[in-house]
């Protein structure tokens, strides 16, 4: 009997708790390990309970803000939103000196100020071919030219990740935008599972195989990314030699877009793409509106600024 399918046999023995978030059982004689919310929810729910999932599209376009926004008008606090967050100015600041405060304190507090982040659901393999599939959210773009992203892999005090190993040994991965439709597939790869259990498995998403590059992506994904490894950084503390977190750069070798979601520019309709962000805790988000606000060309509002500013002297 095989290591995982001991676990799943385990999970169908292990009570469904109230009060946790998530609870993992296997539903019947299948291979499948399901994912559902234990959350209780009453008829009439609570402003921050759960709620059935909008499986509709949510994206649209709407005005910005404050559409009639003048040069230096700062914050328009005579009219909402402004008025209520000028308003709630008057209940201060509160103030952290990080370096006072312990990493498992600063976790929750920055993962929750640094919001939405975007997810890279990272494959990877090791130098004996054993896959891994991982999501990371301390990842983001980084360059056009050359086309560069970046992940961080946190030092865990019990081992090392298996991703980050693996793209060091190898330097090659493949990175996957996580997309609504297969959220719960996606997150279940953030188990901390040993490294010979196969989280491709354990979601059920689908390999495709890459052109330029080793790992697969996901077929599930609206986007993949092949990548191979421009540059790591081994990031220490101040006064400290501990390696507390790897910066890693990956070069993208060759992007897969699916059609459905291209627009008639070439670009990627975010309705379409319906990507999902972390937020603080267990907290994922999803695209709800978006608002078009230019850079401003300085040849257009030169002669305002400069009046203005001579105005005031």
């Amino acid at each position: 009997m095989s290591y995982l399918h001991k676990c799943r046999q385990l999970l169908t023995l292990i009570p469904r708790p109230v009060g946790k978030r998530y609870t993992l059982y296997n539903k019947d004689s299948t291979s499948r390990i399901r994912l559902f919310s234990s959350m209780d929810r009453s008829d009439e729910p609570s402003e921050n309970s759960g709620r059935p999932f909008n499986s509709a599209a949510s994206f649209r376009v709407t005005d910005p803000p404050n559409p009639n926004w003048q040069l230096r008008q700062g914050l328009p606090d005579h009219v909402e939103p402004g008025k209520s967050w000028k308003a709630e100015e008057e209940k201060g600041w509160k103030i952290w000196n990080l370096s006072d405060i312990s990493p498992r304190e600063v976790y929750p507090l920055l993962t929750s100020c640094v919001v939405p982040r975007p997810i890279a659901l990272v494959s990877s393999m090791s130098s004996d071919g054993i896959p891994n599939l991982a999501p990371f959210s301390y990842f983001s773009m980084v360059a056009h030219n050359p086309p560069l992203l970046s992940i961080s892999f946190s030092q865990s005090p019990r081992k090392s990740k298996d991703t980050k190993e693996n793209i060091l040994a190898t330097k090659q991965f493949t990175v996957s935008i996580m997309s609504e439709p297969f959220i719960e597939a996606a997150n279940i790869t953030s188990v901390d599972a040993p490294a010979d259990i196969d989280e491709w498995d354990v979601s059920g998403l689908t390999r495709s195989t890459s052109i330029d590059v080793r790992p697969p992506w996901v077929k599930e994904s609206a986007i993949g990314f092949e990548c191979e490894l421009f540059h790591s950084y081994e990031i220490c503390p101040p006064n400290s030699g501990e390696v507390t977190n790897t910066l890693v750069l990956g070069l993208i070798k060759r992007a897969h877009v699916r059609e459905s979601v291209l627009t008639a520019s070439g670009t990627v309709d975010p309705a379409k793409l319906r990507a999902v962000s972390r937020l603080g805790g267990d907290m994922y988000a999803r695209i709800g509106e978006g608002f078009e606000l230019s850079r401003p060309p300085w040849k257009l509002i030169r002669d305002q600024v400069i009046s203005g500013a001579s105005g005031s002297e």
